[in-house]
This record gives structure tokens, C-alpha cells and sequence, in this order.
């Protein structure tokens, strides 16, 4: 009975509604006056009571340091990708622009290689510095004068070239988008108005190089080029020998004659002051160079039929059809090894016979073999030929100096 009214007088709020020092004083006045709670339990409430409040002071302490130190972080942060931003925007903003500059050059330089048809230069190149040689009796007139008066014929034929080139390329403007329209007019890269200033300047600045060297041959050699390529080309009253199978072949074969052959021997004996006399080679380079560079002028149709039939020009291969027109060629070709070899076995020279005679024979081997390959269905195998036999002109252009 006791216990029972102790434990009923026994306050509820000691735990909830004081503060610790309230109730540590109560407990205190509680435990004198006879309560049975041990005196154990009391010192363990005020110590939980204690780390209680220890933690939720340091909790909130710690909240507060965190939210400032993240606000500052994140400032931090935001700050560092605003800039990160704004380096990449402004890099990406040049990038394009110098991307774009360096594109248009490649485009601009890609552009000119198409057009100048940099492999049939390769090919004006050899010859005319075979033929310069043949113009040397020894070693000894290989001279700074010999060198720059090959220098000189190069440079006003490379702007001949240019001039031939283009106005081919003006004058078949509505043919090469059809058989070649990578070609930077046929493709729009070069406008009609500016091909014609471009071929324009090229032509007078061949003949003004070529007057003021004061070569007579070179002058003859580049009139020459210019007259015999325009008539194939130009649309104009008896010109546009393009039309007829034997006026273009003719055009050709005097044109490369003249320029390759005839042009830098004739130059070079001037350059060098010395009478010109018809060596023996010279007139394997007439009667054998003059057999490649007809073949040349046939094999180029023959990858153009389609372009050839819609402008109305009655090419040899739109005629007979491209497989004749091919072997055609192919045998012309075994024809002019053929003739190598014997002009080769007519050599006083035991070295150069020996010579002559066994490189033909080889090269004629393999025009044959080369030409099985080809499949006669296809433009691009047809085209890849056509560049074999440029190669074959510049390796003839070369084993005409061993004919003796």
C-alpha cells in the first residue's frame, strides 16, 4: 500500500517538460525524501541527458558548416564549368573557321591537279628532256647553259600545256559532265567565264615566256602546239578536227612531235650553238613515238563512247565499238615494239642491238599480258589502260637515248 501511493506521487514531467538541471534538482529532493530508485539509474539518466544534448549541438554545428562549405563548392564549380564553357565556345568558334580555310585551299589545289592533267605534263616532261639529250655529243656540254635552256622550254611549254588542256576542257564542257564530271568545269569548282580568263592568260604567257627567251625553235614548237590543238578542239568554220578520226590522230601525233621531240632538240641545238644534224635516234623517236602518240589520241575514246554519242561525234570507238577500237590499239602498239626492234637489230653498236632489241621485246610481252587483263565492260578498267600507255610513253621516251 505503500509502493502504491509512493509510485502515484511519483511526478510524470521529470523526463519531458524540465530541462536537465530542473530535474536533476528534483530528482535530488525526490531521492532524499526515500524514493527505491537506486541512486545508479539517476546518474545514467543525466548522463544520456548530457551526450543528448552534445550531439544535437553538434549536429546542427556540422549542418551549418556542410551547407556553407557546398554552397561554396558548388559556386566554385559552377564558376569553373561557366569558364570550361566559354574556352571550349570560343575554340570551337575558331576551329571551324580555320577547318574551313584549310578546306578550301585542298579544295582549290585538288581542283587545279584535275584540271592541269598533271600526267600528260609527266609525259611532256621525259620526252622533251630525252630529246634535249640527244641534242649533247658528250658529257661535257651538260652545262648550267644546257640545264637552263631546258628550263627554259619546260616553263613555256607548261603554260602550252595549260592552255591546251583547258580549252579542251571549255570547248567539251557539255561532254565531261557526262564522261568526266570530276573535271573542275564540267563539276561547277570552275566557272565558264573564269576558264576562259584562266586558258586566256595561260596561252599569252607561254608565247610571252617564249619571246623573251629568243628561241626561234621555241616559238615554232609552242605556234605549233597552239595550231594543231586548238584545230582539235575549238568549235569554229574547218576546225573541231575532234569530228574526224583521222584529223584528230594527224592532230596529235604533230602536235606531240612537235612539242616532245622535234621542239626541245631543235631548242637545245640552238641553246648550245651547234648545227642541228638528224642523229639516228631522232628518227626512231619519228617513226616509233610517232606510232604512240596516235595510239594515245584512240585509247582516249574509248572511255568516253556514252559522252561521245550524245554530243554526235563519230569517234572510231562510237563506230566500231569499243573491243575493235581496243585491240586496234593493242596491236598498234606490238607494231611499234615491233619496229623498235628492228631499227634496235640494225645497230652498228653490239650493246645498244643487244639492248633495244631485248627491252622491246619484253615491253611487248607485257602490253599483251596487261591487255588480258582488261575488262572492255568497264570505264574505269578501260581508263586504267589508257594510263598504261602513258606509261609506256614515258618509258620509250627514255630507250630511244640507247638507240645508237
Amino acid at each position: 500500500m505503500a509502493f502504491r501511493l509512493l509510485g502515484s506521487s511519483f511526478p510524470s514531467h521529470i523526463t519531458t517538460g524540465r530541462s536537465c538541471w530542473e530535474s536533476k534538482k528534483y530528482t535530488h529532493n525526490y531521492y532524499s525524501s526515500g524514493s527505491l530508485v537506486t541512486k545508479a539509474l539517476l546518474n545514467k539518466n543525466e548522463k544520456l541527458s548530457k551526450e543528448y544534448n552534445l550531439k544535437t549541438s553538434l549536429k546542427h554545428k556540422s549542418r551549418d558548416i556542410f551547407e556553407r562549405g557546398s554552397t561554396i563548392t558548388t559556386c566554385e564549380k559552377h564558376d569553373e564549368k561557366k569558364y570550361l564553357m566559354n574556352v571550349t565556345q570560343s575554340s570551337h568558334e575558331a576551329e571551324p573557321h580555320s577547318k574551313t580555310i584549310f578546306n578550301s585551299i585542298i579544295h582549290a589545289l585538288d581542283a587545279f591537279r584535275k584540271f592541269s592533267r598533271f600526267y600528260s605534263f609527266m609525259a611532256l616532261i621525259v620526252g622533251s628532256f630525252s630529246s634535249s639529250l640527244l641534242a649533247v655529243n658528250n658529257l661535257s656540254e651538260l652545262s648550267p647553259t644546257f640545264f637552263n635552256g631546258y628550263l627554259q622550254y619546260i616553263v613555256a611549254h607548261f603554260f602550252m600545256h595549260m592552255y591546251i588542256v583547258g580549252v579542251n576542257q571549255l570547248a567539251d564542257l557539255e561532254i565531261d559532265k557526262i564522261n568526266k564530271p570530276y573535271l573542275p568545269l564540267a563539276s561547277g569548282d570552275f566557272s565558264f567565264r573564269n576558264g576562259v580568263i584562266i586558258v586566256t592568260s595561260f596561252l599569252l604567257t607561254s608565247f610571252g615566256v617564249g619571246w623573251m627567251m629568243g628561241s626561234k625553235p621555241l616559238l615554232w614548237a609552242l605556234f605549233g602546239s597552239f595550231f594543231f590543238m586548238s584545230a582539235y578542239s575549238v568549235d569554229l568554220p574547218l576546225l573541231r578536227w575532234k569530228k574526224s578520226t583521222i584529223l584528230s590522230v594527224m592532230a596529235n601525233i604533230f602536235s606531240m612531235l612537235i612539242s616532245f621531240n622535234f621542239g626541245p632538240f631543235f631548242h637545245m641545238k640552238t641553246v648550245l650553238n651547234k648545227a642541228a644534224i638528224f642523229p639516228r635516234s631522232l628518227v626512231f623517236a619519228t617513226a616509233v613515238m610517232g606510232i604512240f602518240y596516235g595510239i594515245i589520241m584512240l585509247a582516249k575514246d574509248i572511255p568516253d563512247i556514252e559522252g561521245d554519242k550524245k554530243a554526235g561525234l563519230q569517234t572510231l570507238p562510237v563506230r566500231l565499238g569499243p573491243k575493235k577500237v581496243f585491240w586496234l590499239c593493242v596491236c598498234l602498239l606490238e607494231m611499234a615494239y615491233g619496229v623498235a626492234i628492228m631499227i634496235g637489230a640494225s645497230s652498228p653498236f653490239l650493246w645498244s642491238k643487244i639492248f633495244v632489241v631485248l627491252s622491246h621485246a619484253i615491253m611487248g610481252l607485257f602490253v599483251w599480258y596487261r591487255a588480258s587483263l582488261v575488262d572492255l565492260s568497264s570505264t574505269d578498267s578501260l581508263q586504267a589502260f589508257y594510263m598504261v600507255i602513258f606509261k609506256l610513253v614515258y618509258a620509250e621516251n627514255i630507250l630511244m637515248l640507247f638507240v645508237r
